[in-house]
Protein backbone atom coordinates (compact mmCIF):
# COMPACT_ATOMS: atom_id res chain seq x y z
CA UNK A 1 0.00 0.00 0.00
CA UNK A 2 2.81 2.67 0.89
CA UNK A 3 4.04 1.74 -2.45
CA UNK A 4 0.76 2.82 -4.38
CA UNK A 5 0.69 6.04 -2.23
CA UNK A 6 3.89 7.02 -2.65
CA UNK A 7 3.06 6.96 -6.83
CA UNK A 8 -0.50 8.74 -6.54
CA UNK A 9 0.55 11.43 -4.32
CA UNK A 10 1.03 13.94 -7.08
CA UNK A 11 -2.83 13.47 -7.46
CA UNK A 12 -4.27 14.02 -4.02
CA UNK A 13 -2.50 14.56 0.06
CA UNK A 14 -2.73 11.14 1.88
CA UNK A 15 -2.30 10.26 4.84
CA UNK A 16 0.97 8.20 5.26
CA UNK A 17 3.83 9.97 6.63
CA UNK A 18 6.09 6.85 7.25
CA UNK A 19 6.70 3.10 7.34
CA UNK A 20 9.62 2.80 10.15
CA UNK A 21 8.94 -1.64 9.77
CA UNK A 22 6.61 -3.49 7.09
CA UNK A 23 3.97 -4.15 9.81
CA UNK A 24 3.92 -0.42 10.42
CA UNK A 25 2.64 2.85 9.04
CA UNK A 26 2.62 6.06 10.77
CA UNK A 27 0.29 8.78 8.97
CA UNK A 28 -1.83 11.50 9.95
CA UNK A 29 -5.47 11.64 12.04
CA UNK A 30 -8.24 12.22 9.82
CA UNK A 31 -12.16 13.04 9.65
CA UNK A 32 -13.01 10.40 7.36
CA UNK A 33 -15.71 11.14 4.78
CA UNK A 34 -18.75 8.23 5.66
CA UNK A 35 -18.96 6.76 2.48
CA UNK A 36 -16.52 4.83 0.56
CA UNK A 37 -15.93 5.42 -3.28
CA UNK A 38 -16.10 2.18 -5.14
CA UNK A 39 -15.03 2.75 -8.97
CA UNK A 40 -15.73 -0.27 -11.89
CA UNK A 41 -14.14 0.22 -14.65
CA UNK A 42 -15.46 -3.60 -15.65
CA UNK A 43 -18.94 -5.46 -15.24
CA UNK A 44 -18.25 -8.31 -12.36
CA UNK A 45 -18.51 -9.18 -8.79
CA UNK A 46 -21.23 -7.32 -7.24
CA UNK A 47 -22.20 -4.94 -10.37
CA UNK A 48 -22.44 -8.77 -12.54
CA UNK A 49 -24.60 -9.90 -9.25
CA UNK A 50 -27.15 -7.36 -9.52
CA UNK A 51 -27.11 -6.68 -13.53
CA UNK A 52 -27.86 -10.72 -13.94
CA UNK A 53 -31.15 -10.06 -11.31
CA UNK A 54 -31.86 -8.02 -13.94
CA UNK A 55 -31.01 -4.35 -12.44
CA UNK A 56 -30.31 -1.70 -15.07
CA UNK A 57 -29.36 0.73 -12.05
CA UNK A 58 -26.21 0.67 -9.75
CA UNK A 59 -26.18 3.23 -6.75
CA UNK A 60 -28.14 5.82 -9.33
CA UNK A 61 -25.92 4.95 -12.25
CA UNK A 62 -27.74 3.19 -15.54
CA UNK A 63 -25.58 0.22 -16.73
CA UNK A 64 -26.35 -0.51 -20.55
CA UNK A 65 -28.52 -3.72 -21.54
CA UNK A 66 -26.37 -6.45 -23.67
CA UNK A 67 -23.49 -6.30 -21.45
CA UNK A 68 -21.73 -9.58 -20.44
CA UNK A 69 -20.31 -10.76 -17.20
CA UNK A 70 -16.58 -8.88 -17.20
CA UNK A 71 -17.07 -6.88 -20.20
CA UNK A 72 -15.39 -3.48 -19.71
CA UNK A 73 -17.56 0.00 -19.86
CA UNK A 74 -16.90 2.54 -21.73
CA UNK A 75 -16.30 4.68 -18.95
CA UNK A 76 -15.70 3.89 -14.98
CA UNK A 77 -18.67 3.71 -13.23
CA UNK A 78 -18.82 5.68 -9.40
CA UNK A 79 -20.83 3.37 -7.25
CA UNK A 80 -20.51 4.71 -3.77
CA UNK A 81 -21.09 3.10 -0.30
CA UNK A 82 -21.79 3.74 3.08
CA UNK A 83 -19.17 3.18 5.65
CA UNK A 84 -20.56 1.77 8.36
CA UNK A 85 -18.65 1.42 11.98
CA UNK A 86 -21.15 -1.85 12.62
CA UNK A 87 -22.47 -4.00 9.80
CA UNK A 88 -22.47 -4.47 5.83
CA UNK A 89 -21.66 -0.81 3.69
CA UNK A 90 -24.88 -0.39 1.63
CA UNK A 91 -25.21 0.66 -2.02
CA UNK A 92 -26.18 4.54 -1.98
CA UNK A 93 -26.42 7.04 -4.81
CA UNK A 94 -24.63 10.23 -5.10
CA UNK A 95 -28.17 11.97 -5.27
CA UNK A 96 -28.78 10.20 -1.52
CA UNK A 97 -25.64 11.25 0.04
CA UNK A 98 -26.03 14.69 -0.72
CA UNK A 99 -29.35 15.09 -0.21
CA UNK A 100 -28.96 13.22 3.41
CA UNK A 101 -26.26 15.68 4.12
CA UNK A 102 -23.02 12.69 4.48
CA UNK A 103 -21.13 15.34 2.53
CA UNK A 104 -21.28 18.19 1.34
CA UNK A 105 -21.58 18.81 -2.59
CA UNK A 106 -18.52 20.56 -3.11
CA UNK A 107 -16.17 17.61 -1.34
CA UNK A 108 -18.23 14.94 -3.10
CA UNK A 109 -17.32 16.78 -6.86
CA UNK A 110 -13.76 16.80 -5.64
CA UNK A 111 -13.78 13.35 -4.35
CA UNK A 112 -15.06 12.12 -7.41
CA UNK A 113 -12.87 13.50 -9.36
CA UNK A 114 -9.75 11.87 -7.21
CA UNK A 115 -11.41 8.50 -7.58
CA UNK A 116 -11.39 9.08 -11.33
CA UNK A 117 -7.67 10.40 -11.03
CA UNK A 118 -6.69 7.27 -9.07
CA UNK A 119 -8.00 4.77 -10.85
CA UNK A 120 -6.52 6.00 -14.35
CA UNK A 121 -3.12 5.83 -12.10
CA UNK A 122 -3.94 2.71 -10.47
CA UNK A 123 -4.96 0.81 -14.30
CA UNK A 124 -1.51 2.42 -16.39
CA UNK A 125 0.48 0.91 -13.35
CA UNK A 126 -1.43 -1.97 -13.99
CA UNK A 127 -1.48 -2.14 -17.36
CA UNK A 128 2.59 -1.40 -17.25
CA UNK A 129 2.60 -5.17 -15.66
CA UNK A 130 0.29 -7.19 -17.68
CA UNK A 131 -2.66 -6.55 -15.63
CA UNK A 132 -6.07 -5.03 -15.93
CA UNK A 133 -7.03 -2.92 -12.61
CA UNK A 134 -11.10 -4.15 -12.98
CA UNK A 135 -12.43 -2.32 -9.32
CA UNK A 136 -12.03 -0.48 -6.58
CA UNK A 137 -12.47 1.56 -3.65
CA UNK A 138 -11.15 4.36 -2.33
CA UNK A 139 -11.60 6.41 1.10
CA UNK A 140 -11.18 10.10 2.39
CA UNK A 141 -11.13 11.95 4.73
CA UNK A 142 -10.24 15.54 6.08
CA UNK A 143 -6.80 16.90 7.98
CA UNK A 144 -6.43 19.02 10.77
CA UNK A 145 -6.57 21.49 8.43
CA UNK A 146 -9.53 20.43 6.53
CA UNK A 147 -7.64 19.10 3.48
CA UNK A 148 -9.62 16.20 1.73
CA UNK A 149 -6.72 13.67 2.30
CA UNK A 150 -6.59 10.34 1.28
CA UNK A 151 -7.00 7.36 3.43
CA UNK A 152 -6.33 3.49 4.23
CA UNK A 153 -4.71 1.11 1.42
CA UNK A 154 -5.23 1.05 -2.13
CA UNK A 155 -4.82 -0.77 -4.89
CA UNK A 156 -4.46 -4.25 -3.00
CA UNK A 157 -6.47 -6.68 -3.03
CA UNK A 158 -7.93 -5.85 0.28
CA UNK A 159 -10.11 -2.93 -2.09
CA UNK A 160 -8.85 -3.71 -5.94
CA UNK A 161 -9.57 -6.77 -8.06
CA UNK A 162 -7.23 -7.58 -10.95
CA UNK A 163 -7.47 -9.48 -14.55
CA UNK A 164 -4.41 -10.61 -16.01
CA UNK A 165 -4.53 -8.61 -19.72
CA UNK A 166 -3.12 -11.50 -21.91
CA UNK A 167 -6.01 -13.84 -22.65
CA UNK A 168 -8.97 -11.11 -21.10
CA UNK A 169 -10.16 -10.78 -24.81
CA UNK A 170 -10.26 -14.20 -25.56
CA UNK A 171 -12.02 -15.12 -22.97
CA UNK A 172 -14.75 -12.09 -23.26
CA UNK A 173 -15.49 -13.92 -26.88
CA UNK A 174 -15.54 -17.71 -25.50
CA UNK A 175 -17.62 -16.89 -22.39
CA UNK A 176 -15.15 -18.00 -20.04
CA UNK A 177 -14.09 -17.20 -15.99
CA UNK A 178 -10.92 -14.74 -16.20
CA UNK A 179 -7.86 -15.34 -14.70
CA UNK A 180 -7.93 -12.57 -11.63
CA UNK A 181 -5.65 -11.46 -8.69
CA UNK A 182 -8.20 -10.52 -6.07
CA UNK A 183 -9.68 -11.41 -2.79
CA UNK A 184 -13.43 -12.29 -4.64
CA UNK A 185 -12.40 -16.10 -4.54
CA UNK A 186 -12.20 -16.15 -0.67
CA UNK A 187 -15.70 -14.34 -1.27
CA UNK A 188 -16.96 -16.91 -3.74
CA UNK A 189 -15.81 -19.78 -1.30
CA UNK A 190 -17.68 -18.31 1.44
CA UNK A 191 -20.96 -17.85 -0.14
CA UNK A 192 -20.68 -21.70 -1.37
CA UNK A 193 -19.72 -22.18 2.30
CA UNK A 194 -22.82 -21.17 2.96
CA UNK A 195 -21.87 -17.59 4.59
CA UNK A 196 -22.42 -14.01 3.63
CA UNK A 197 -22.28 -11.89 6.97
CA UNK A 198 -25.66 -12.38 7.85
CA UNK A 199 -27.01 -12.35 10.83
CA UNK A 200 -27.20 -15.68 12.31
CA UNK A 201 -24.77 -17.33 9.95
CA UNK A 202 -21.47 -18.51 11.56
CA UNK A 203 -18.05 -18.37 9.33
CA UNK A 204 -17.05 -21.88 8.23
CA UNK A 205 -14.02 -22.96 9.45
CA UNK A 206 -10.80 -22.95 6.92
CA UNK A 207 -8.12 -25.25 6.50
CA UNK A 208 -4.71 -24.57 6.97
CA UNK A 209 -4.36 -25.76 3.41
CA UNK A 210 -6.87 -22.64 1.99
CA UNK A 211 -5.22 -20.06 3.95
CA UNK A 212 -1.98 -20.94 2.84
CA UNK A 213 -3.54 -20.90 -0.54
CA UNK A 214 -4.75 -17.72 -0.73
CA UNK A 215 -1.58 -16.23 0.89
CA UNK A 216 0.28 -17.75 -1.96
CA UNK A 217 -2.18 -15.77 -3.94
CA UNK A 218 -1.83 -12.17 -2.33
CA UNK A 219 1.96 -12.92 -2.35
CA UNK A 220 1.38 -13.78 -6.55
CA UNK A 221 -0.59 -10.42 -6.52
CA UNK A 222 1.82 -8.51 -4.71
CA UNK A 223 5.01 -9.79 -7.15
CA UNK A 224 2.79 -8.96 -10.08
CA UNK A 225 1.41 -5.15 -9.73
CA UNK A 226 5.09 -3.73 -7.99
CA UNK A 227 7.43 -6.00 -9.76
CA UNK A 228 9.09 -6.70 -6.85
CA UNK A 229 10.13 -10.12 -4.95
CA UNK A 230 8.01 -10.49 -1.85
CA UNK A 231 10.33 -11.67 0.50
CA UNK A 232 8.97 -13.10 3.89
CA UNK A 233 10.10 -11.67 7.10
CA UNK A 234 11.62 -13.03 10.32
CA UNK A 235 8.80 -13.29 12.37
CA UNK A 236 10.22 -15.12 15.34
CA UNK A 237 11.16 -11.66 17.10
CA UNK A 238 8.36 -9.79 15.46
CA UNK A 239 7.44 -7.52 18.66
CA UNK A 240 10.70 -6.82 19.52
CA UNK A 241 11.42 -5.59 15.81
CA UNK A 242 8.57 -3.09 15.54
CA UNK A 243 9.36 -1.29 19.09
CA UNK A 244 12.54 -0.91 18.27
CA UNK A 245 12.18 0.38 14.74
CA UNK A 246 9.07 2.40 15.82
CA UNK A 247 11.49 3.98 18.62
CA UNK A 248 13.76 4.91 16.69
CA UNK A 249 11.68 6.42 13.77
CA UNK A 250 10.18 8.29 16.97
CA UNK A 251 13.57 9.31 18.20
CA UNK A 252 14.66 10.74 14.67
Amino acid sequence: AAKFLTATADIVPNWMDATPDPSVTIGKMCETFMVEMVIRGYLTGHAWREYKAGKRILCGVAMPDGMVENQKFDTPLITPTTKEDVGHDEDISREEILAQGIVAEADYIQLEEYTRALFQRGTEIAAAKGLILVDTKYEFGKDKNGVITLIDEIHTPDSSRYFYLEGYEEKIANGTPQKQLSKEFVRQWLIENGFQGKEGQSIPDMSEEYCNSVSERYIELYEHITGDKFVKEDVSDVINRVEKNVLNYLAQ
